[in-house]
């Protein structure tokens, strides 16, 4: 895969994970505003799940965005470097459509598996 095709497939990834954790956020703020509110008894509250239980939901999505994130960054780095698509276990190429699917792909199949 050529360099500005895996910099435009990084690109949209990175929109959609900044898109999602603008979401993630905005769950959080609410979040915060139901916490706040001191009628809110969640923990007696048997027709729902708990508010602790959606705000750790909520922070684990945000740290596994973060995490992606970072993926992406590693990946601009490879591509700056010129060894995007090389896998890091065998040092063959990662084939494209794998790239396609998963742009911050480190490992090839066989090596992934």
């Amino acid at each position: 895969m050529d360099a500005a095709r895996a910099l435009t497939l990084l690109d949209e990834l990175e929109r959609a994970v900044e898109r999602r954790l603008r979401h993630l956020g905005d769950d959080a703020e609410s979040l915060r505003h139901d916490r706040a509110d001191a009628t809110a008894d969640d923990e007696h509250d048997p027709e729902g799940s708990t508010l602790s239980g959606e705000w750790a939901h909520v922070d684990a999505l945000a740290r596994a965005a973060r995490a992606e994130q970072d993926e992406i960054r590693a990946a601009r780095e490879r591509v700056a470097s010129g060894i995007y698509g090389v896998c890091e276990v065998c040092g063959r190429p990662i084939a494209d459509a794998r790239l396609e699917v998963r742009p911050t792909a480190r490992r090839c199949i066989v090596c992934a598996v």
